[in-house]
This record gives C-alpha cells, sequence and structure tokens, in this order.
C-alpha cells in the first residue's frame, strides 16, 4: 500500500482539465494544492461512459489514480431541468456539442439551453455534483449533494462560469452569476460537497498527526 504523507497540507491530482473547476476547488478545499493532470505533463481524457454522476466521478478517480498512484479528487457536475425530463443530466458539459467534436463556449450552452426552454412555464431544475477521493488502493470517499433552482429567462451576472449566469438558486433567491464567489459557495452544488470533503480530509490528517 502506498504511504501518504498526511500533514495539514496535502497535495491531490484532480481529475479535470477545467481550469475554472480547479480555481473553485482549490478555494473550497482551504489549504490543499490542487494539481491538474497537464501540469505533470498527462495527457487525460478518460471515457466518461457511466450513467450517473458518481459513476463518471469514480471513473475520472480512477483513471488518473492508476497513473500518478498519488491522493486524488474528482469532480463529476450536472444540471437537470425537469422541463427537459432531466437533460442535459451527465451531458452537460457536453451539452450541444456534435458529433463532429465541434464544442460550444459556455455562453453558447447556456443560451441555446434558453432557446430549448423558450415558453416553458416549469422551469425547475437542479444542479449536482458528486466527488470521489481516492486516498490508496483501499480507501476513498464519495459525496453527493444537489442545489435546487431553476432556469431564469435571460442571462444575469459575470461570477462564476459555466451555466452559473442562468441559474437562480432558490435557497439564495439569486442567480448564481450574480453572487460574490464567497456567497456563491455557500449554496451551490460543489460548495456543499467540497465542505464535507475537506472535513474529512481534516479527519485523515489527524488519524495520522
Amino acid at each position: 500500500m502506498n504511504e501518504i504523507n498526511y500533514i495539514h497540507h496535502m497535495q491531490l491530482y484532480f481529475a479535470s482539465n477545467n481550469h475554472h473547476k480547479r480555481i473553485e476547488m482549490s478555494r473550497l478545499l482551504g489549504s490543499h494544492t490542487l494539481l491538474l493532470p497537464k501540469d505533470k505533463g498527462i495527457a487525460f481524457s478518460p471515457e466518461e461512459n457511466g450513467q450517473t454522476y458518481i459513476e463518471n466521478a469514480i471513473i475520472k478517480a480512477e483513471a488518473l489514480y492508476s497513473i500518478v498512484k498519488a491522493p486524488v479528487i474528482s469532480d463529476d457536475s450536472g444540471l437537470s431541468v425537469k422541463a427537459l425530463g432531466g437533460a442535459p443530466g451527465i451531458h452537460t458539459a457536453r451539452y450541444g456539442d456534435d458529433e463532429s467534436s465541434h464544442q460550444l463556449s459556455d455562453r453558447d450552452r447556456y443560451m441555446l439551453l434558453l432557446k430549448n426552454m423558450e415558453g416553458v412555464k416549469d422551469r425547475s431544475a437542479v444542479f449536482t455534483t458528486a466527488l470521489c477521493l481516492i486516498l490508496d488502493e483501499n480507501r476513498r470517499y464519495i459525496i453527493q449533494e444537489s442545489c435546487e433552482g431553476a432556469i431564469a429567462l435571460t442571462p444575469s451576472g459575470t461570477s462564476g462560469f459555466g451555466y452559473d449566469p442562468v441559474f437562480w438558486i432558490k435557497e439564495a433567491n439569486a442567480i448564481s452569476a450574480d453572487l460574490p464567489e464567497g456567497e456563491k459557495d455557500r449554496y451551490s452544488h460543489r460548495g456543499k460537497a467540497a465542505r464535507i470533503m475537506a472535513e474529512l480530509l481534516r479527519i485523515e490528517e489527524n488519524r495520522h498527526d
């Protein structure tokens, strides 16, 4: 079994190529350092063929752990819209991409969502995040959290990324992108999950002090 240097500052590999997610997760996890695969010259593009957020989070974490053999954390998130039958769901990050691998910008994606929601009265939606932490071959933690809300009629705000300009957070009674980063973290799906994960990391550190 691999030995892990448990100190109050842990280095974790983040199974993602998304720089915005890394910034947000780094802020949420506090003192821990998150390394993207590309930071170490690792080409990382696992096939995310799971049927749930948890399955895809596990796929990404296991794929990177098999390469680095060091603590890894992964995230799989998505937006489920009731009127669209739960879509885009696990396909949120690829919503609107065509078979030729043409990738839309964040703005293109949320504008496409608004177009598909034209005339729809029930705009309820939920954001979900699944996090998977692999410490070694025998220990892992999986957390899933959510944030309820609705799809706005028009975009608003400049904070955050992804679908934040069109997601109204029920608990905050505000558009996600209108909230300062720290305020958004109080309510967001990723904020809720990451706070629990940060506590688990503190427990692990205390076990090995």
